[in-house]
């Protein structure tokens, strides 16, 4: 059994007579070390923070640091046998970490900065502990990765996806007990009554949190690795197929008793029910999986809770270089985000989107007021939102101004809200707009066709950032980052043109009339979205 003699003396590591101060040294290390990720994390942790308490597919994010924590002292024995030493290849992730936060700082994405915190954690952990006790947490380590909310763009395509699947679930359920029910996108119609498949009845709220209970319970279960790899791999199918089941349950419910078993205590305490019938099946698959083969499994590294005579105290660490140099780094940084945070980021001035002309080349437009609650969502500075009525038909304008995209508080892609309402993509292409004076001065655009039903719409959209005109969501962050850093701004805006199908009209009318008034909203939108 490894004991406390084992760790390294004052003088292998080179500080001699520490042994006296070693304490206080080590308690103010830890200080300074907590005081500098405060300051330079303060704003992207008050940020995951409100995330897990605001957002149910991430509200198990309390609990996974004190899980992590826990587990590291689980293996006490298994890490300090490994041998402390501390290692300079600690610098690697701590210099790729501090790295993303400078990029998650200047490109405004809170998840980089969060990916940027858990690397410093990992780097620290190599620096003070050494590649072997490191390997010995890995674990440990690795599953604080699951407290982290997904990207926001990522979510949503995922949740979107879900809606979908969780829909068309529901109503082969439904048909299957003879209730007649028919899906158009994510609102199921059940005749007199519709209900729509919003994004938090997706299946994220029950995906995330059972793979990262899955995760553990694959950790603790003492068997080969093959059988711990199933667990993981059966939470994915289980969560889609159970929301699925809830789904037909819900519609079951509102045929035979109203619209009421559909909303407040009834509705969570479904959810709250079919959560606890996936544990419990996950509970009867390890049971089984547990039965497959004889014998111990020599794969497995077991984890056997005994009590410890190893010394896990201040004597097992020691101030090194790496350390200090870690120290250092983070206080560099630290340092940047003060410089950073303090940029002056003033756009030029710009023309009211309320001044915006309702007469625009032969099209007659008028202003529409966004309901409050969409205002709160979007979080932008200034907005346009005008149906305009032309020869060929009707056509929505919106542009969404942004003066400054910070971190949570940037352009949202309508390819993650348009599902949202019960459409469907059908089709997604880049197009080229072209302009009304000289050919070849167009634009490009995102072009989608969108169904509900019977339901058709052409959808026109494009971000203007500062002076280019971009299609695609990841180089709006790409170029929201060299313009910070270059031109000292980060405003930009979304522009997206919709126009219905009327009945009887074919696709390419509606196209033709979107079209037009892209090239005709284009040329006007510099006063209002600065070059």
């Amino acid at each position: 059994m490894p004991t406390s003699e084992m760790v390294l003396s004052e003088s292998e590591v080179g500080v001699p007579g520490l042994h006296g101060r070693r304490p206080i040294v080590l308690w103010g290390t830890a200080a300074v070390i907590a005081l500098l990720f405060g300051i330079a994390y303060a704003e992207s942790l008050a940020y995951l923070v409100t995330q897990w308490m605001e957002d149910d597919n991430f509200s198990h994010g309390f609990f996974v640091p004190v899980i992590s924590a826990g587990l590291i002292w689980w293996r006490r024995e298994q890490i300090v046998a490994a041998g402390l030493v501390p290692s300079w290849w600690g610098l690697g992730p701590a210099v790729l970490g501090l790295a993303l936060y400078v990029v998650g700082e200047l490109a405004t994405i809170y998840f980089l900065q969060h990916l940027s915190l858990w690397l410093v954690i990992v780097g620290l952990a190599l620096a003070i502990a050494g590649p072997r006790a490191t390997r010995e947490m890995a674990f440990p380590l690795a599953y604080l990765l699951t407290m982290i909310p997904l990207p926001q763009m990522l979510q949503s395509s995922l949740s979107s996806s879900l809606q979908l699947m969780s829909s068309s679930l529901g109503v082969g359920c439904l048909q299957l007990i003879g209730v007649t029910a028919f899906r158009e996108g994510n609102v199921i119609d059940l005749g007199p009554i519709q209900l729509q498949v919003v994004e938090a009845c997706s299946g994220l709220r029950y995906l995330i949190p059972l793979i990262a209970l899955t995760l553990l319970s694959a950790y603790l279960f003492q068997n080969r690795l093959w059988k711990r790899v199933v667990l993981v791999a059966s939470a994915i199918p289980l969560a889609v197929l159970l929301n699925g089941l809830r789904i037909g349950l819900i519609g079951v419910l509102v045929d035979r008793f109203g619209q009421g078993a559909a909303e407040g205590f009834m509705h969570a305490f479904e959810g709250w029910l079919l959560f606890v019938l996936s544990l419990a099946i996950l509970g009867a698959e390890m049971w089984l999986l547990g039965k497959v083969g004889t014998g111990s499994a020599p794969d497995v590294d077991r984890i056997v809770a005994r009590p410890s005579t190893v010394s896990f105290g201040h004597d097992a660490f020691v101030v090194s270089g790496p350390v200090l140099a870690c120290i250092g780094l983070l206080a560099v940084t630290t340092s940047m985000s003060f410089h950073v945070a303090g940029r002056d980021s003033t756009p030029p001035p710009r023309q009211n989107f309320v001044d915006f002309p309702m007469h625009v080349a032969g099209w007659q437009g008028e202003p529409v007021v966004m309901e409050r609650q969409y205002v709160d969502v979007l979080r932008f500075d200034d907005y346009l939102l005008a149906n305009y009525q032309g020869p060929g038909g009707p056509v929505n304008v919106y542009a969404a101004y942004y003066r400054s995209q910070e971190k949570g508080r940037a352009t949202h892609s309508p390819k993650t809200c348009i599902p949202g309402g019960g459409w469907e993509i059908t089709s997604l292409d880049e197009v080229v707009v072209l302009g009304d004076d000289v050919a070849g001065s167009g634009f490009r655009a995102n072009r989608v066709m969108i169904q509900k039903g019977e339901q058709k719409q052409v959808v026109l959209y494009w971000f203007k950032q500062r002076s280019r005109v971009v299609t695609s969501e990841y180089l709006v962050k790409f170029f929201l980052l060299v313009d910070a850093l270059t031109m000292k701004r980060t405003d930009g805006a979304l522009i997206r043109l919709v126009a219905a199908v009327q009945p009887g009209e074919a696709e390419g009318a509606a196209d033709q009339r979107v079209m037009q008034m892209a090239a005709a909203v284009q040329p006007l939108l510099p006063a209002y979205v600065p070059d």
